[in-house]
């Protein structure tokens, strides 16, 4: 008997992610993409927009009924934070589990899904990477910070990125952050700023530098300096491919959560 495969729902279907998660979705032997949601490429087949070929499955706009697709078991998010906490609502209520990659949502939006999630029993993982090498540089930067405290991030994205710094940095420095508890605090030498803002933002006294240029996809860095040396960690996706292995992934931990999770590495 041939097993049941997981019903995906894929947010952000005509988009460059969604486009790539539908691509990857329909290569799994065991889940398949049976709804597709987005503003834009409304009656667009998904396989089509993705290039693999038409799937029967059409893009569609209409939130609410897309999140009651018979068969449904998971909603996929990369979109844009705006109305993200609408999307999950309303996928949460119509018991379906997600998994999210959209960037950039405010905090009251994730607390709201957390408990929502909590009251469900159903299963949320909000990453802020999905490539497996950037989830492992992140605990290694986790690890050094243990031993050098003085670090500072350098995360490199292309130019139609909307937020900065990037959630894979922001969530680099507060792990860093937490793992330097108790350890003396890395001193600025700064005086004067010839342009401000030149030394970055500041996460507890972390340095983070955001660059936004045409010819990157996403790149990051965390270099530690200590005596007489430094320690440079670093992780580059050469493209979108790079995130779908930790996508499938979460397609396929998430139905058994009952709970609401941060982070791919609980995962790994």
């Amino acid at each position: 008997m041939a097993k049941k495969k997981t019903g995906v729902i894929v947010s952000g279907a005509f988009g460059r992610m969604g486009r790539q998660v539908v691509a990857a979705i329909s290569a799994e032997d065991d889940m398949h993409v049976v709804g597709a949601l987005d503003v834009a490429g409304a009656g667009t087949d998904a396989g089509e927009a993705a290039g693999i070929g038409a799937l029967g499955v059409a893009i569609s706009d209409n939130l609410g009924q897309v999140v009651k697709t018979p068969g449904a078991q998971v909603m996929v998010d990369f979109t844009i934070a705006k109305d993200f906490a609408r999307r999950a609502t309303a996928a949460l209520n119509a018991g379906l589990n997600l998994v999210v990659g959209t960037t950039g949502i405010p905090d009251a939006d994730l607390k709201k899904i957390e408990k929502l999630a909590a009251e469900k029993k159903r299963g949320v993982i909000v990453a802020p990477n999905f490539a497996i090498g950037a989830v492992l540089m992140m605990q290694f930067a986790q690890k050094a910070a243990q031993y050098m405290p003085a670090v500072e991030i350098i995360e490199l994205h292309h130019d139609q990125k909307r937020d900065a710094p990037s959630g894979t940095a922001l969530y680099t420095a507060e792990l860093i952050a937490e793992a330097k508890k108790g350890l003396p605090k890395h001193k600025d030498p700064t005086e004067a700023e010839k342009i401000k803002g030149v030394r970055g933002g500041k996460l507890d006294d972390i340095a983070v530098h955001s660059v936004r240029l045409p010819g990157f996809l996403a790149h990051q860095e965390v270099i530690f300096g200590g005596l007489g040396q430094t320690l440079t960690i670093r992780h580059d996706s050469g493209s979108r491919e790079a995130f779908m292995p930790g996508v499938v992934l979460g397609v396929r931990k998430v139905r058994a959560l009952r709970k609401y999770v941060f982070g791919l590495e609980s995962l790994i």
